[in-house]
């Protein structure tokens, strides 16, 4: 499926696979997010990220303070996902550093995702690997994912810095 046609899938409630700089994801449009969790058969405690095309459209979805702002500087697009206070709770953001990925979050706005896999299997790496998976309203085929590694998840949501998910970026190089 093509960028405009995954767009569209998104806008009637649809979850599409996509590529990004790390690995497959799965993507659904704000209120969407139960379609994921069954696709997945993840435990509903684990949080999706927020994916969005550039720093600014999550500065009006997260609180972004000039800590925050050094890493977004340095790390996005990329594969960093940042967990920032957000309303009354706190909310994982990234922004992708792949061209399709990009093309997508701009046809469709904002998306919540997850990587492409059932709970606890490996994610995929290619289109054929996310489409396996169940329930998809369609794939948008980017070859195969460059990263191979989920992002690293940092929580700067308190007052220290905290790793909460080792990936593409190690921690001694993302806090150093």
């Amino acid at each position: 499926m093509d960028v405009a046609e995954a767009a569209a899938a998104l806008a009637e409630g649809g979850v599409v696979a996509f590529p990004t700089d790390t690995v497959y994801g799965l993507g659904v449009a704000p209120g969407g997010e139960a379609r994921i969790y069954e696709i997945k058969g993840r435990p509903a405690e684990l949080p999706l990220i927020l994916m969005v095309i550039d720093a600014e459209q999550a500065r009006g979805i997260v609180e972004i303070d000039e800590r925050a702002w050094g890493f977004v500087e340095r790390w996005w697009p990329g594969p960093l996902t940042l967990v920032l206070p957000a309303g009354d709770g706190t909310l994982g953001v990234r922004v992708p550093d792949h061209p399709l990925a990009l093309e997508l979050l701009r046809a469709a706005g904002p998306l919540l995702t997850s990587s492409a896999n059932r709970h606890g299997q490996p994610p995929a790496l290619t289109a054929d690997e996310a489409a396996r998976l169940p329930g998809l309203a369609g794939v948008v085929d980017g070859g195969r994912a460059p990263g191979g590694v989920p992002s690293t998840v940092l929580d700067l949501s308190g007052p220290q810095p905290r790793i909460v998910r080792e990936g593409a970026i190690p921690a001694a190089r993302l806090l150093a």
